[in-house]
């Protein structure tokens, strides 16, 4: 049986003599929704424009149509694949009475043919059979992703705009770089509260200043990077007001017991407790998968190879923790997991670090999970006083 947690099957079994199925394939301008309607032999199919209200008013007219049928429906399921819409449709739907569920896009099987035919129709159709296959408990048809409330939603907004917002400062310095480097000026660093000041006085290896046009577009690059700055330096000062004003909030509560981690900063642990941490995780298995942390093996007949990461996760837990894993080999010297770590790199094979830092990457994401679910500190692992 399906557990509670399990999204690749539906925990409830499905009728189909009182059930009403439609999916819906949606786009920017117009929405293709498919239905299945309980004796009625046509499987109907309507394109309308992008409004909740006229979609609410199509399902209950196909439901009219199947009691005319003589089948009175209970139940109305309606399922989309993840996309830009996010969650709002599917908790729209939910307060209307309609069981509603979002399909993880990667889950729902595919030809692989090498030019295969595909429209909206089609993949409604496609839609339909993996959503089918999934009301029936069937295994392996796609999964589903868990629904997030607008709290939940909203608490992972702060550190993904910092995320963006670095990257941009980066760019942006990176970009005054390589404008110097073009006239021979090196050493300058655009960092500098007052490197703005000193872009007049630069020089290049024949003596000449900067040429006008270019020192025009240093400045309102270096001004841009004051900006982005300004913005980085505003989100992390909320997100302490915050903490202070909610101290018991459950993501507050996790990243004061992620910071105690020596080698584990602020926005990481800001990063897990939103991402993965917070989520209603089943065990470690699907920690693991959902990190992005596990392998995709390639065996068949006499080969046995492994292809690497599978990268179907979470992108940002993935690589925020391949970057604490070699953190915590610097901070944590001492605990069981940096021996565990040296113990399987001590005979210097080439790219067995690289290898095996994905493994402990894993196994501390499963070490911190259980640390802030059960409060089991991880052996050895030097812990800092509360913040």
């Amino acid at each position: 049986m399906a557990g509670t947690n399990d999204l690749s099957r539906c925990p409830v079994a499905l009728n189909d003599d009182d059930t009403l199925i439609a999916v819906v394939e949606m786009s920017l301008t117009s929405w293709l929704v498919a239905g299945l309607l309980p004796g009625v032999e046509r499987q109907p199919m309507k394109k309308l424009k992008v409004d909740e209200n006229e979609l609410l008013s199509l399902l209950h007219r196909w439901r009219g149509e199947a009691e005319k049928a003589g089948r009175y429906i209970e139940r109305i399921c309606v399922a989309y694949e993840a996309g830009r819409d996010g969650f709002w449709l599917a908790r729209w739907l939910r307060s209307h009475g309609i069981e509603a569920y979002i399909m993880h896009a990667t889950s729902v099987p595919v030809k692989r043919d090498h030019r295969r035919a595909k429209t909206d129709r089609l993949d409604c159709r496609l839609l339909m059979r993996a959503f089918v296959g999934w009301l029936r408990g069937e295994a392996e048809h796609c999964r589903m992703v868990p629904i997030l409330s607008p709290e939940e939603e909203d608490a992972r907004k702060p550190h993904r705009e910092r995320e963006n917002l670095v990257a941009e400062r980066t760019r942006v310095i990176n970009r005054l770089k390589s404008t110097l480097v073009l006239l021979g000026i090196r050493g300058f660093n655009p960092k500098l509260r007052k490197a703005v000041d000193r872009l007049p006085d630069l020089r290049t290896p024949d003596g000449t200043p900067i040429p006008p046009n270019t020192l025009a577009e240093l400045r309102r690059d270096m001004a841009r990077l004051r900006f982005v700055s300004d913005q980085i330096k505003e989100i992390e000062a909320a997100r302490v007001e915050r903490m202070k004003a909610v101290p018991e909030e459950k993501h507050h509560k996790m990243m004061r017991i992620l910071s105690q981690v020596h080698g584990l900063g602020m926005e990481t642990a800001d990063m897990l407790a939103g991402e993965v941490l917070s989520r209603d995780i089943p065990n470690r298995r699907a920690l693991a998968r959902y990190g992005g942390l596990t392998g995709s093996p390639d065996e068949s007949g006499r080969r046995r190879r492994e292809k690497g990461l599978a990268r179907a996760g979470n992108m940002r837990v993935r690589n925020g923790m391949i970057q604490f894993a070699w953190r915590f080999l610097q901070f944590q010297t001492d605990s069981a997991l940096a021996r565990w770590f040296d113990e399987r790199t001590a005979d210097g094979r080439r790219g067995a670090r690289k290898t095996m830092i994905v493994a402990l990457a894993r196994k501390l994401l499963i070490a911190l999970w259980r640390l802030v679910t059960l409060g089991e500190i991880p052996d050895g692992v030097i812990l800092k006083p509360a913040v």
